[in-house]
């Protein structure tokens, strides 16, 4: 097999193709702005649903879920109340009928013989559209509040779990039978039946040197920071760079949220407004959460200073031609193949972005006929 033959996850081409574009569910009240000033999100299942089949609708190729169990609190409680997220991915699934459905498991709480059910059962249920964002865990009040916290095992022996976790889950989806003795988990014998129509897409967000290997070893796709296109590329590049000394391709994809306005002058006027109210209680929460920030010390650092602009991942403001041409550079400049969208307003937004900016980013970045698989 050469390399250029390779087969792709997914059956995607590994020259580019075209770009995924999808949406970060507001399965959490409050969405992802730390504001006092932003429309209403209650991060309620109905809310979801309605923003599912607009993305669907609007024609965008993937949905995906977090996985919270403790919010940041503040005036607006923000995050305390938070929908769990294989279950409603699993509704979701129904719900839709084309749009990819990825759901997101802590490797820290569940057992790998009961998560590969669970996404077994979401990929029957989507008919094939399901995939898994795997969390390692690194808040340790949001799992020591249920006694799941693993005192002792640091980050890099939290990567050494995931590897058993996926390794455990991957033979479960195709393997009659399983047994396996690690570190982490002990399988005997153990049997997982149904099996998924085919190996969900898998994903995950550890940037460290372990972090991008483990992706680089067993994941599709990563997910990346950078607030400029130049800073996005040289994590992709070497994202890519390191799985391909595997020779493996992994896909990269960024979050970013997007505020639309009739000109650009009013979509950074609204930004600013959201800005402008910050929780200081929701980002303390955060920041203990992150263990970035003692509020009690007063102790602040870059990532702080950062996250006082309320946005939780980079933004572009400006009317739907600006926003096209902002992500059309961000996909040109980087070479990521792509990105998950955040809105303060999903219901507003979406049928925005489906009518007036798509289309033009689907025309620049065509989708590839698949690479077939060889042997």
């Amino acid at each position: 097999m050469t390399e250029s033959t390779k087969p792709t996850p997914f059956g995607l081409p590994s020259d580019g193709g075209g770009k995924d574009l999808g949406i970060f569910l507001p399965m959490a009240n409050g969405g992802w702005i730390l504001s006092k000033n932003t429309p209403p999100l209650d991060g309620s299942y109905s809310y979801n649903r309605t923003t599912a089949l607009l993305a669907e609708e609007a024609g965008l190729d993937f949905i995906m879920a977090m996985a919270k169990f403790r919010g940041y609190g503040g005036e607006t409680h923000h995050w305390d109340s938070a929908l769990e997220s294989v279950t409603l991915m699993s509704a979701l699934a129904e719900a839709t009928s084309r749009v990819k459905v990825w759901a997101t498991i802590h490797t820290i709480l569940q057992n790998p013989g009961v998560a590969a059910k669970m996404i077994a059962t979401l990929d029957q249920i989507s008919e094939g559209r399901a995939g898994l964002n795997l969390v390692t865990g690194s808040y340790k009040g949001e799992f020591a509040q249920m006694g799941a916290w693993p005192e002792g095992v640091d980050h890099d022996q939290r990567y050494d779990l995931a590897y058993e976790w996926i390794r455990a889950i991957k033979s479960l989806w195709t393997d009659e039978s399983v047994t396996r003795h690690g570190t982490y988990f002990n399988l005997d014998d153990c049997q997982s039946w149904p099996k998924p129509e085919k190996r969900p897409f898998l994903v995950c967000a550890g940037t460290s040197p372990k972090g991008m290997r483990f992706t680089s070893d067993e994941m599709d796709a990563i997910f990346l920071s950078g607030d400029t296109p130049e800073k996005m590329k040289q994590s992709s590049d070497a994202a890519k760079a390191d799985a391909a000394t595997l020779s493996r391709f992994v896909r990269t994809y960024c979050m970013m949220t997007i505020v639309f306005g009739e000109t650009d002058e009013a979509a950074e006027a609204t930004a600013e407004h959201y800005r402008e109210g910050l929780d200081e209680g929701a980002l303390r929460g955060m920041m203990r959460a992150y263990g970035f920030f003692d509020a009690e010390a007063g102790k602040e650092n870059a990532f702080v200073a950062k996250s006082r602009q309320a946005f939780m991942t980079p933004y572009i403001a400006g009317t739907p031609a600006t926003v096209t041409e902002r992500l059309t550079e961000m996909f040109a400049v980087s070479g990521i193949d792509g990105m998950m969208l955040i809105f303060a307003d999903y219901h507003a937004g979406i049928p925005i972005l489906g009518a007036q900016v798509l289309p033009v980013l689907r025309e620049r970045f065509p989708a590839q006929a698949p690479i077939p698989a060889h042997g």
